[in-house]
């Protein structure tokens, strides 16, 4: 245990520091599920499992509101394992290292796990508290959600009665949020052809790093850069006229994070170096100037290494740098009913050379499905141009916002009363697993609140810790209300 134990509300944070040493990758929740139900056997509560390995707690009403309406409370138990390439952190064995700043807690050089860890910590605090005058609750603990919310869209409602829900999983200190973008992934696959590199060639090493990244919904109108796309262009730049051989590419790490670091092999002519170099790097100053205001950190290492066996010839690699240059990144659409709204958007999130093929992941959002669809269509467009084969994954709903929910109408005015003002009603470019819940429970009434989480999905992600009482606070007087 850490000192987070120590901070307030303590019997919150005392099972966030629990989480903390657990490892808890998507699609690997077996040991987090495991903490979740110990907690309610301790407590002597109900508990269902289903096929998919999402969890649900039933805990009683308090003593005069058994005839009170369920109420389902939900949060995902995954996290997004990201960290800085020169910190030594296994997540499948360490124990994420907490640091405090000021009002802010986070990790050392990795995601804090705070999206969604303080939800699970919240509800888990919830289930063990006997001085909340609450009615019956359902608590769903969901998985595999940072990897498609694959836990959300295989959840057996049948284990559901509750037709009111509040999920946990928004990032926001004092805003309600009512509704989500849907989402779907792509991808790219570009075979290339391989073949001995030339007598006397030189094999350069790019390697771009310093991006703040950060989610591919929540900070995509934030206009970072993406390592993946600037590696390609810079090569290019650098490589223009010549035969580049490409030997390696890799970028990005996971669907719904901006590519942060990326890093590349190329061979060259040897008497060609000098000119590549020159122009990669004034590429390089370019970008860097261009970006100055929103990533101070940028840096690009360059230098020469062995050459390998085998490399793509100088087809193949044009045609990868190319594709990854023409594919789309960034903000395609502003909504126009929501000022300030993202409506479409679409994260090249990985890519990689292995097997002697170009892989490349995109994710793609939109609140609006035809959108949606416009932009992968694109995608394919793009691959098909260069060659590549395409599959689409099929994508996800997103949660269209109803104003005149009856718990909506609850949880503003507990808001309007602890706050003293009048909570933000949104929505967000994100992929919320309220619009999957509410296909799978039918009649499902929702809202989605959090504490103060900034820089998801990157090892700059912090949590506000006055944040997380007031959140908290206002969870436990919203149940006491309903």
């Amino acid at each position: 245990m850490t000192f987070v134990e120590t901070l307030e509300p303590r019997s919150l944070w005392s099972h966030f520091d629990r989480i903390l040493e657990i490892p808890r990758a998507s699609k690997k929740e077996d040991r987090i599920r495991n903490y979740v139900i110990q907690v309610a056997e301790r407590h002597g509560l109900e508990h269902q499992t289903d096929d998919a390995g999402n969890v649900v707690v039933t805990k009683p009403a308090a003593p005069g509101r058994e005839d009170s309406p369920v109420t389902v409370i939900q949060s995902h138990l995954d996290m997004v394992n990201e960290k800085n390439q020169d910190v030594g952190h296994d997540f499948e064995t360490d124990p994420i290292r907490p640091e405090r700043e000021g009002d802010y807690l986070s990790a050392a050089g990795t995601t804090l796990g705070a999206d969604n860890g303080i939800g699970v910590a919240a509800m888990l605090t919830v289930m063990e508290a006997d001085d909340v005058a609450h009615g019956p609750l359902e608590l769903l603990f969901t998985v595999d959600e940072e990897t498609g919310l694959t836990g959300a869209s295989q959840l057996d409602g049948s284990m559901i009665r509750g037709r009111r829900l509040i999920n946990l999983d928004t990032e926001e200190e004092g805003a309600i949020y009512v509704g989500c973008a849907g989402g779907g992934d792509s991808q790219l696959v570009l075979d290339l052809d391989w073949t001995d590199p030339p007598a006397g060639a030189i094999t350069l090493n790019l390697a771009l790093r310093g991006l703040k990244g950060g989610h591919s919904g929540v900070d995509i109108h934030l206009q970072r850069g993406n390592a993946v796309q600037l590696m390609a262009r810079i090569i290019e730049a650098g490589a223009r006229g010549h035969d580049i051989r490409l030997a390696d590419f890799r970028g990005g790490s996971v669907r719904n994070a901006i590519p942060r670091e990326a890093t590349a092999s190329v061979t060259i002519r040897g008497d060609q170096q000098q000119q590549v170099r020159e122009r990669a790097e004034q590429e390089f100053r370019a970008i860097s100037d261009a970006l100055a205001s929103v990533e101070p950190d940028v840096s690009l290492n360059l230098e020469t290494a062995e050459t390998p066996e085998q490399v793509a010839n100088p087809t193949s690699s044009w045609k990868a740098i190319h594709l990854l240059q023409a594919l789309p990144h960034g903000v395609a659409a502003m909504s126009n009913d929501i000022p300030g709204l993202v409506e479409t958007s679409t994260n090249m999130a990985v890519a990689r050379v292995e097997d002697g093929k170009l892989d490349v992941l995109t994710n793609t959002r939109s609140s609006v499905a035809s959108e949606l669809e416009a932009v992968r269509s694109r995608l394919r467009a793009v691959g098909h141009l260069a060659g590549a084969h395409v599959s689409l994954e099929d994508p996800y709903p997103g949660w269209k916002p109803n104003l005149d929910s009856a718990i909506l109408g609850v949880v503003r005015n507990v808001y309007a009363e602890q706050l003293g003002r009048e909570p933000e009603v949104k929505a967000v470019h994100a992929g919320l697993e309220t619009g999957i819940i509410g296909e799978k429970v039918p009649g499902m009434d929702m809202v989605s609140v959090g504490p103060q989480i900034e820089f998801p999905h990157s090892p700059d992600e912090r949590v506000s810790i006055p944040s997380v009482d007031e959140f908290y606070q206002l969870l436990v007087r919203t149940l006491e209300r309903l």
